[in-house]
């Protein structure tokens, strides 16, 4: 269920990357990482859902109102969320895009802060300061120094993530690659993620927030790990037009939005497949839902359940754990009505017990990755929904993150 890097990765034309170590992480390894991008790159960007927003969601959404969607430089420190730190936190963050923008001689408002890490602890901003002239003499347009970067961002993450995908237009080849870290408070409304893609393609921040957003829905907006969405989620697009290619361009639209999804989808799975703790990746097909809302609060209402996801730990085909949730979820299903399958077995018809092999259904749920079917009879809508088990080894993780 470990992801390592993807080869060969696709490089997009315009950007360089660079990664560090400030010394913000006790264990000494990278936590701070750039991406700059070339003149006249555009970007749209989804945040957090969460009503507590860390500092660098705040500062990040000014500048992108500030400059109308324009971004030079993408300026990532992990082991801090800087979150709950108050007005300082603000003005640190400020200071770190400051010092940044006059080593590259760009705005200010044109860099794109994120943090990830603890929340509550001052950012330490000489470490990072002290840290930029290296990081800016450090760049390269190198699949080595993408690596470095999506190395930097990782908190409790075990591997970095990356995708990429690259397709020909009469311009010219168009490439796409996308950076991730994630692996605990990962829910709809994103989680505790951080999610960088990078494209060569030529596009209004407009057109980017339209892409952005129904492909959101398709993939990290349909994972679930543990319920929470976090204080820092981030989605960010970026576009740097040197591939020539745009989205006027005939069969362009088409083909990068499906690269979009390919990239986006394979980075949730590595998100979700990197768990904290887990065992089993759960791919939770809910069927004959009214319409999609229906059947994705569906799927989260089972996702949250600690008892299912215990049971899923245990792989135990305690079917009437995932029908209890069911029963308490925003839309009102009859439970009466429901079918649940495990793997293609039925072992509950119309919300009741249908006799099914137990043996089997516990193989089933043994292996690494596997399906359950929710059929609500209701509709013609459906969602596939990819969530985990909660193990003690998740418990173990999270007891101790601070200390």
């Amino acid at each position: 269920m470990k992801h390592g890097l993807p080869t060969p990765i696709e490089l997009p034309l315009g950007f360089t990357f660079a990664a560090g170590a400030a010394g913000i992480k006790a264990s000494g390894r990278p936590d701070v990482a750039l991406a700059e991008a070339s003149p006249g790159t555009t970007a749209a960007a989804v945040f957090t859902q969460n009503r507590v927003v860390a500092a660098p969601v705040t500062v990040g959404r000014e500048f992108l109102a500030r400059t109308r969607g324009r971004v030079r430089a993408v300026l990532v420190n992990s082991g801090n969320a800087n979150c709950a730190t108050g007005p300082a936190g603000i003005s640190v963050c400020r200071r770190l895009c400051s010092e940044l923008a006059r080593r590259l001689n760009i705005q200010t408002e044109e860099v794109f802060p994120s943090s990830t890490g603890i929340i509550g602890v001052p950012l330490p901003a000489r470490m990072l300061v002290e840290n930029l002239p290296g990081l800016v003499a450090a760049r390269a347009h190198t699949a080595t120094a993408v690596a470095r970067f999506a190395q930097a961002i990782m908190t409790t993450d075990t591997v970095p993530k990356l995708a990429s995908r690259s397709f020909p237009s009469r311009a010219g080849r168009v490439n796409l690659l996308g950076i991730a870290k994630g692996s605990g408070m990962i829910h709809p409304q994103l989680g505790t993620m951080l999610v960088f893609l990078f494209s060569d393609l030529a596009a209004t921040p407009l057109e980017l927030r339209a892409l952005l957003g129904g492909v959101l829905d398709e993939t990290f907006h349909s994972i679930s790990v543990d319920g929470d969405t976090s204080t820092n989620d981030t989605v960010l697009l970026l576009a740097s037009g040197r591939s020539g290619a745009s989205l006027d361009h005939r069969g362009v639209q088409k083909r990068f939005r499906e690269a979009l999804v390919d990239v986006c989808r394979s980075l949730s799975e590595q998100i979700v497949g990197d768990g904290e703790g887990i065992q089993h990746r759960v791919y939770l097909r809910i069927e004959q839902a009214r319409n999609r809302q229906e059947a994705l609060e569906t799927a989260q209402a089972i996702a949250r359940s600690l008892l299912v996801k215990t049971a899923w730990a245990g792989a135990d085909p305690n079917w009437g754990r995932i029908l209890s949730a069911i029963g308490i979820a925003k839309p009102p299903i009859d439970g009466g009505r429901v079918d649940i399958l495990i793997g293609n077995q039925l072992v509950c018809r119309h919300g009741a017990c249908h006799r099914f092999d137990t043996a089997k259904a516990h193989a089933e749920m043994s292996k690494p990755s596997y399906e359950i079917s929710v059929r609500l009879r209701r509709g013609r809508a459906r969602v596939v929904f990819l969530t985990t088990d909660l193990s003690t080894e998740y418990v173990r993780l999270n007891a101790q993150y601070s200390t």
